[in-house]
């Protein structure tokens, strides 16, 4: 039985997109964990997008990245009634709402790497073991220091506190952390850049305007945005944090689908208006 290359490309995207499904869950149980030590009073409707920027991001990219595959390609001319452009522009804008606001999340992750202070009179992690600190192995991952592990988190003998939490991280450790929040969100801020010209093919398809110089303009503009997400992907995978590494891996290739389906649908508008 030979299998075609339509059906062979279904297939792997949808792989990539319940791949992607997995990220969520795996990001939410990171920011979960990281959630107890910086939100020890719990956490509100006010800094939910603080604990959990970077599993609201993906879970709305993800049904943004659903709304454009459903418009350029499972679904056709005839089944874009009003009822259906209205609940496709009305998801979409409660994603892009949910996008932003984790976007801020990331902003101020930033400002929380930012917002540390000396850690005087404690040249060991060890003399911490008795009270209950943490120390920062990563952007919001925190090890909590004991008698067995303290010798082997580090062997500086100048710390970092966040804020007021007892939380801590020598000086290599805290830059690593703080380029890591700028990544994140620069990463965040790229992706926004890249469906804002992706919006703008899907609605000049849709007139029959995609064509010549606007064309050009999104070809050059789509190859210095996703060069910089490959970049930060690039970035995690040399910094060893797999998780983000392999979830930017994943988009790329999802949104890589998502520029063949636009391809295909536009060489389909050409045919039919030539026909």
């Amino acid at each position: 039985m030979t299998v075609s290359r339509e059906t062979l490309f279904r297939l792997f995207k949808y792989s990539v997109y319940s791949l992607l499904a997995v990220n969520v869950y795996l990001f939410g149980r990171e920011e979960y964990l990281a959630a107890l030590l910086q939100f020890p009073s719990g956490i509100t409707l006010n800094n939910f997008v603080e604990a959990y920027a970077a599993t609201l991001d993906t879970a709305m990219w993800l049904v943004l990245l659903l709304m454009f595959e459903l418009e350029t390609y499972v679904l056709e001319d005839r089944h874009f009634t009003r009822p259906v452009r209205l609940t496709l522009h009305s998801v979409r804008a409660l994603a892009y709402f949910f996008i932003l606001y984790a976007f801020y999340g990331y902003i101020v992750n930033v400002t929380f790497a930012y917002d540390v202070m000396p850690l005087a009179d404690v040249s060991s992690v060890c003399t911490l073991v008795a009270g209950d600190w943490s120390y920062a192995v990563d952007l919001d991952e925190y090890v909590a220091i004991t008698a067995e592990n303290c010798a082997s988190l580090t062997s500086n003998a100048a710390f970092m506190q966040f804020g007021s939490l007892p939380a801590l991280v020598d000086l290599p450790g805290l830059v690593d952390i703080q380029r890591l929040a700028w990544v994140d969100a620069i990463n965040a801020f790229t992706w926004i850049l890249v469906v804002l010209v992706l919006e703008m093919d899907v609605r000049l398809i849709e007139a029959n305007r995609f064509e010549g110089r606007i064309v050009r303009v999104s070809y050059v503009l789509k190859v210095t945005l996703y060069a910089t997400l490959l970049i930060a992907a690039v970035y995690w995978g040399f910094k060893g944090d797999f998780v983000d590494f392999w979830d930017a891996f994943l988009w790329l290739l999802a949104f890589f689908s998502i520029e063949m389906n636009v391809r295909k649908w536009q060489q389909e508008e050409t045919d039919a208006a030539s026909g």
